[in-house]
């Protein structure tokens, strides 16, 4: 209930915000909301204005939605072990040291996220802690931290803005041809609901897309910083976990994805196709 609520507020309090930057531009441009240069001003601020605000709260996010818990001084050795990792696996990679932190989940998974790769977060689940060696734990710090250092956050976020932009921005173009929207505004915002629905769906497959190709890359990272066969034997130690219970934007960087109905709207490819992928590839 409380993951809801934080996400009902952030959203409304993010709608808010563009709306009125939406307002000062089309001022300040003299830009009419129905002509093509307003609406495209429109799908510009809410499609790639919503992607770049939600990842520069997606640190703030991911700790409050999964609880977790950063580490600012080690007090045990398993927190002593994280934090030596992903300092010298962060050096290895060439970036700043991400703040480290652990959640309470019996899910195993990682994740990570940061608008910056010089001040990201890493996170990982009680549950990867209590299931994996520490062998398999550290490839999957390496695919974390291979991630940021990748700059896959500011990569994904770029794509999902532009492909909402052209979802709004289509679908209000389309609306308009098809009906008068002065005559019949509410036969116009049904139109413009279900075209973005299905320009929606086509989207999400070319940001999935993007997405898996990144995990390959991710896996390989991990590979480099922690040797081949480690990074194998921690995907194969996912084959025997539960789904992923991340949510949102988080699921993309998670080390663990979610089943879907078809491969096309996977975030994550298969783990018996990443394996293959590094198995096939030149020796680390």
């Amino acid at each position: 209930m409380k993951r809801i609520a934080l996400f009902l507020m952030t959203n409304l309090a993010v709608v808010l915000v563009l709306g009125i930057v939406l307002s000062v531009l089309q001022s300040y441009l003299g830009l009419s909301r129905n002509s093509t240069g307003g609406l495209l001003l429109l799908a510009f601020v809410f499609g790639m204005g919503g992607s770049v605000i939600s990842l520069a709260i997606s640190k703030w996010m991911a700790l409050r939605s999964t609880g977790a818990q950063i580490i600012e001084q080690p007090r045990s050795p398993t927190e002593i072990w994280l934090v030596d990792t992903v300092k010298r696996q962060a050096r290895d990679a060439g970036i700043g040291m991400p703040d480290v932190a652990i959640y309470d989940s019996p899910d195993v998974n990682a994740f990570a996220t940061g608008m910056n790769r010089n001040k990201a977060l890493v996170a990982v689940s009680t549950g990867l802690i209590n299931s994996m060696s520490r062998e398999e734990a550290e490839a999957v710090l390496g695919h974390e931290v291979s991630h940021v250092a990748n700059g896959d956050m500011v990569t994904l976020t770029l794509i999902q803005g532009v492909v909402n932009t052209f979802v709004i921005f289509l679908a209000r173009i389309i609306a308009s041809v098809i009906g008068d929207r002065e005559r019949g505004a509410f036969a116009y915002m049904a139109t413009v609901f279900a075209l973005e629905m299905v320009f929606g769906i086509l989207a999400s497959t070319i940001v999935a897309w993007f997405s898996r190709q990144r995990e390959y890359r991710a896996d390989a990272g991990g590979a480099r910083l922690e040797r081949r066969k480690k990074m194998i034997a921690a995907l194969e130690r996912l084959k025997m976990s539960h789904e992923s219970t991340l949510q949102g934007q988080l699921t993309a960087f998670g080390i663990n994805g979610k089943k879907t109905m078809g491969e096309l709207f996977m975030s994550h490819p298969p783990l018996e196709k990443r394996i293959e992928a590094l198995r096939n590839t030149a020796s680390f």
